[in-house]
Order: C-alpha cells, then sequence, then structure tokens
C-alpha cells in the first residue's frame, strides 16, 4: 500500500527486454534520485508512475524491477527512459498524508488541459467512463502516482473530464510539471470508493 505522496523522483535509465517473444516482459533499471534505498529489500514494493513493482535487484542508488507485458499494456511511463515518480510502500507506522493507494493502475486518462491559473496550474484530464463513476468533487484519485483532490467532475459521452489544481510544490517533486495537452496519464481511483459501490451493489 501507499500513499499517493511522491518520495522522489528517479529516473528509468535502461530496459531490457525479458525475451524475444511479442509477450515479454522488461527488466527496468531505476535511478533513485533522492529515494533512500538503504532500507529497500530485494521484494520489496516501490510504486513507479503509480504503479506498484517488486524490486528484484539493487545497487547504490538503483534498483531494478521485471515488468509483465500486461503491465506495460495497461500503463504509461514504464516502456521508455525517463524521469519517473518513485514511492516506497507504506509502513504500518506512517504519517497517511495523502489516501489509501494500492498501485494498481485502473486506467489510462488524457490531459485536456495543463495550464497555469494564478500561481497553480489546472489539470483536467478525460477518464474513461468506467472511472468516471468512481470520481467525486473533493474526493481523491491518484494520477501518475500523484495522490490529488478532484475539484470538479464533467460527465461526458465520451468519458468523464475531472479538474485538478496543481500548487507549486507539487510540480517541483514530481513529474506532473512535464504534462501536455493530449498525454496520457495513469489513473487510479480511490479504493474507498470501490469497495462503496461493491456494497451498495451487493444483494
Amino acid at each position: 500500500m501507499f500513499t499517493g505522496i511522491v518520495a522522489a523522483v528517479g529516473r528509468i535509465a535502461s530496459i531490457k527486454p525479458l525475451g524475444s517473444e511479442p509477450e515479454a516482459g522488461v527488466r527496468l533499471t531505476v535511478e533513485a534520485g533522492a529515494l533512500d534505498l538503504e532500507d529497500v529489500q530485494l521484494g520489496d514494493s516501490i510504486a513507479i508512475q503509480g504503479a506498484c513493482m517488486t524490486v528484484i535487484g539493487k545497487t547504490g542508488h538503483s534498483f531494478d524491477v521485471d515488468v509483465s507485458r500486461e503491465s506495460l499494456n495497461l500503463t504509461v511511463g514504464l516502456a521508455q527512459t525517463g524521469d519517473v515518480n518513485l514511492e516506497k510502500a507504506l509502513r504500518a507506522h506512517d504519517r497517511l498524508g495523502g489516501h489509501i493507494v494500492s498501485g494498481h493502475v485502473d486506467g489510462l486518462g488524457t490531459v485536456t488541459r495543463f495550464a497555469p491559473v494564478g500561481e497553480s496550474h489546472e489539470l483536467r484530464v478525460l477518464a474513461p467512463k468506467e472511472i468516471g463513476r468512481y470520481l467525486a468533487y473533493k474526493g481523491s484519485i491518484t494520477v501518475n502516482g500523484v495522490s490529488l483532490t478532484v475539484n470538479s467532475v464533467d460527465d461526458r459521452d465520451d468519458g468523464c473530464e475531472f479538474s485538478i489544481n496543481l500548487i507549486p510544490h507539487t510540480l517541483q517533486v514530481t513529474t506532473l510539471r512535464h504534462l501536455k495537452e493530449g498525454a496520457k496519464v495513469n489513473l487510479e481511483i480511490d479504493l474507498i470508493a470501490r469497495y462503496v459501490e461493491r456494497m451498495l451493489g451487493a444483494s
């Protein structure tokens, strides 16, 4: 489990195929940046752009993860080198600064607007309809591993557009500052919303 509070911006330094078959996954070597790896053990979980991955190798300032083809097909940001948001798994005594995040990407959204508004930036994302049903005003959403608060929700024929206000600090310490209109982003809905729907739908 995670909180959606990004601990560091790292960088995917290399991508190595795990086989020659089309369905083969890849091994990523991730430079950890300011993320402290001293307490990270093999088998531990680290969220990369919001996707939970298992550490299978570690050096002083980098770590390796294997990513299945299924995960590559369902996420963005893991198939090319570049900056990524990183967060180590939540410990029982940690502060829950964001919200409960599982690290399982529910779908991809498309940035429809990313522009300054005063000292902040407005981020608008078009989510698939199946995700839109879980979005609510002042509810939580995870975008590329970052816990954010929904400011508005607009159900449309082609999906559900939601808006977020990004303060300067969030842009400074995450990869969200690199977003542009048309970019794809990883989305994870609020875990509580998922269980509420299940309970209300139970017969």
